[in-house]
């Protein structure tokens, strides 16, 4: 993985941006260039309208962005576009400027207690086809820990090479940024869920202790053997019992996670990829960054989304 172009989508009606901050320190790091992109949608210029004291001047917005940027020797370009659909722009806007990262802010302007995604941002998640990075208004740490999310059973479909893809990403961020490589994997056991769906009476059903260690031994060693692979030590590693919603999530805030790298699942056939019920649990409960990564075959499989 190599990111030599990073695409920042800009919300002209925002008061902060941090998508801004951590893409230039991503930019600076990696020696990568960067664009500042606003996509001028109706509905964007109505609320700038309607807003008192609002900037109008998308253009001179961005130029004011980049301005202290270009001066820390960041090699920064902007555009403004103005039209609809958002998302259709957007990715047709990664696609032309070859971005290999895109970076967005995600936050509400009217009720602060919301922290879930809006519908832009699942959108883009499901039709970006390169890694997009969510950002929330946490900085990161001086030595950020990034969380790689993997699931080695592939209990949930994914295809086979998209832990590796979850990987790679996590240890590459990881180094660049100088921060702390973490690889985390949540599961319920077969046991249990045997059990669960069991015809049997509740009476006439048990998961013995032995079962429930054997298998906790067995996901141990899987991890650790694909960890192992990107030099992710014993100390790093984390196998929990319980479903994703709630065990990644709470995970993130416990390790005092950065950024949680996580996967999304393309279908063929489909011009999105597919977001399961447990995977926007998952994001909707996150309180840190998100790296959403996608299958090698993504690009393939959303051919014709955008004009």
């Amino acid at each position: 993985m190599n990111i030599n172009n990073i695409l920042v989508i800009v919300d002209p009606t925002a008061a902060t941006h941090p998508a801004v901050d951590k893409a230039a320190l991503l930019a600076a790091k990696l020696h990568a260039r960067l664009e500042l992109y606003v996509c001028d949608t109706r509905a964007t210029r109505e609320s700038r309208l309607s807003a008192a004291n609002a900037v109008v001047d998308v253009r001179a917005l961005l130029q004011t962005m980049a301005g202290p940027l270009r001066e820390r020797g960041i090699d920064v370009t902007t555009e403004a576009e103005f039209g609809d659909p958002l998302v259709e722009k957007l990715v047709q806007r990664t696609r032309d400027t070859s971005a290999d990262l895109v970076v967005k802010d995600t936050h509400h302007h009217s009720l602060a207690r919301r922290t879930f995604l809006t519908n832009t941002d699942w959108e883009l998640i499901r039709a970006c086809p390169v890694p997009l990075l969510l950002t929330r208004s946490a900085q990161w740490a001086k030595t950020p820990k990034i969380v790689a999310a993997v699931d080695p059973g592939h209990t949930n479909d994914k295809p086979a090479l998209l832990d590796q893809r979850i990987l790679e990403q996590g240890r590459y961020l990881a180094q660049h940024l100088g921060g702390e490589l973490h690889v985390l994997h949540a599961y319920i056991p077969v046991s249990v869920i045997a059990a669960a769906v069991s015809r049997e009476p509740p009476t006439a059903l048990s998961v013995s202790p032995q079962d429930l260690k054997q298998e906790q031994e067995e996901k141990v060693r899987e991890v650790a053997q694909l960890a192992g692979r990107f030099g992710v030590e014993a100390g790093r590693i984390h196998v929990q019992l319980g479903g994703p919603a709630q065990v990644l999530p709470q995970a993130a805030r416990e390790l005092h996670a950065d950024v949680m790298v996580m996967g999304a699942l393309s279908r063929r056939g489909l011009k999105r990829a597919f977001i399961g019920s447990t995977a926007e649990d998952v994001l909707e409960q996150l309180g840190c960054d998100a790296l959403v990564v996608k299958p090698v075959d993504f690009s393939a499989a959303l051919q014709g989304l955008c004009p």
